[in-house]
């Protein structure tokens, strides 16, 4: 049975309420904090307080602050005024009552934020691959347009060439006609010569003209024959994209080949859970948003579940193993806890700024299982390798400490 916080204090003025209430040592992340617009609950073990406010609020504008052992809430009134009362005073049926109405509430702003998100999702995801598209699209262009300009440009090389070889033979032509004109006038002059001479040099001369003709006979038929025609087979390598293999970036080709094999396997699993579940809840990123609802709530089992299904449906989300190990751990399943915060750790790679808060939380997570189960070296490890991520953190310097300590005192009592 919780113990009810009385001792709280609460100002306002026109528009804001202020309470202030005690925490009574409890650490800052132990406390759950619940509000809807008539309705606040604050619970941290084994105290709770509860309001049952007299005016409607703005829960969306209203803040919570929680330090120095002090809870401190800032509550926008949605009317101006000041109220004679911070509670109204009825029987526990009207409490009741206004309990799940405030339950309705949230459950409804949950479900209308999650819809949102995948709505605003869904609209970034189309954005980006009609935004992929158009590039792909300008950058085949572009292609092509390198592809027709050289086209031309051999094409005009080759027209010169055919152009260049044409008059070489017409000049080779010209020069053969030449010679065999010149061939003629000797024969001639040859035979003016000669005309006056006997009979038999005439004979001598016919014959002597024969076996010019003959020998020229034998020089036509020496020429060797025209080329006979044929055809060379052309392959080309086999690919899946449209662009020629020396124009594209194979490392980053098979990087998105084996992502999108990785999707394909990951939608055609054989998983019972997917049978009875709806498109939405299919998402590895709204089952996250589950599982962290949920042990916010201190359902961790069914956080697990959640977190499960969504690591079965996409295993490279470091954070669905990082917030399963903290499952595990308020389960003391210290095992499993370490199994996940490394695997997380593995994930969140490279280390960059964008992901320091993440390896700062799978260090402490992890180094905390091992702490647990007696393993201070080890956990001492991951709480300096957290520190160092943030080493303006109090709460891990102190903490840092306190296993230095044990360790030490640990090393004495091995000394004597």
């Amino acid at each position: 049975m919780p113990l009810m916080v009385t001792d709280y204090t609460w100002t306002q003025t026109e528009w804001i309420v202020y309470i202030h209430v005690p925490l009574k040592g409890v650490k800052a992340g132990e406390v759950d904090i619940f509000c809807t617009d008539d309705y606040l609950k604050v619970h941290f073990h084994p105290f709770i307080f509860e309001a049952f406010l007299s005016e409607p609020i703005d829960d969306d504008k209203s803040t919570a602050k929680i330090g120095n052992g002090i809870a401190v809430f800032t509550l926008q009134k949605k009317e101006e005024g000041l109220w004679e009362h911070l509670v109204i005073d009825c029987d526990k049926e009207t409490f009741r009552r206004i309990r799940e109405r405030a339950l309705e509430k949230a459950c409804e702003k949950l479900a209308a934020e999650a819809k949102a998100k995948a709505t605003k999702t869904q609209e970034e995801r189309k954005y980006a691959l009609e935004i992929m598209m158009k590039l792909e699209e300008e950058e085949r262009a572009r292609i092509q347009k390198m592809k027709d300009d050289e086209r031309e440009k051999a094409t005009a090389e080759l027209e010169e060439w055919k152009l260049k070889q044409r008059q070489i033979a017409a000049n080779k032509t010209q020069l053969k006609i030449q010679s065999q004109r010149i061939v003629t006038d000797k024969e001639i002059i040859l035979e003016k010569t000669h005309a006056p001479k006997l009979s038999d040099g005439c004979k001598d001369e016919h014959d002597q003209k024969n076996c010019g003709g003959s020998s020229g006979k034998e020089k036509q038929d020496c020429l060797p024959s025209p080329r006979l025609t044929g055809n060379i087979q052309v392959k080309f390598t086999p690919r899946i994209f449209p662009t020629a293999l020396r124009e594209s970036r194979v490392p980053e080709e098979e990087e998105w080949l084996q992502k999108q094999a990785k999707a394909r396997r990951a939608l055609n699993a054989d998983l019972g859970e997917l049978k009875n579940l709806t498109e939405e809840e299919r998402n590895p990123h709204w089952l996250k948003d589950k599982g962290d609802k949920l042990f916010a709530t201190g359902n961790y089992l069914s956080a697990i579940n959640a977190y499960n299904l969504a690591i079965k449906l996409n295993r490279e989300i470091p954070a669905l193993y990082s917030n399963r190990a903290a499952c595990h751990l308020k389960l003391r399943n210290l095992y499993k806890a370490i199994e996940d915060s490394s695997q997380a750790l593995d994930l969140l790679t490279p280390p960059v700024a964008g992901n320091a808060g993440a390896r700062a939380r799978a260090h402490v997570r992890r180094g905390t299982a091992f702490c647990e189960l007696e393993l201070y070296i080890e956990g001492l490890q991951d709480y300096q390798a957290a520190l160092k991520i943030d080493p303006q953190n109090k709460t891990l310097q102190a903490d840092t400490h306190k296993i230095r300590q044990i360790i030490q005192n640990g090393a004495l009592c091995h000394s004597d």
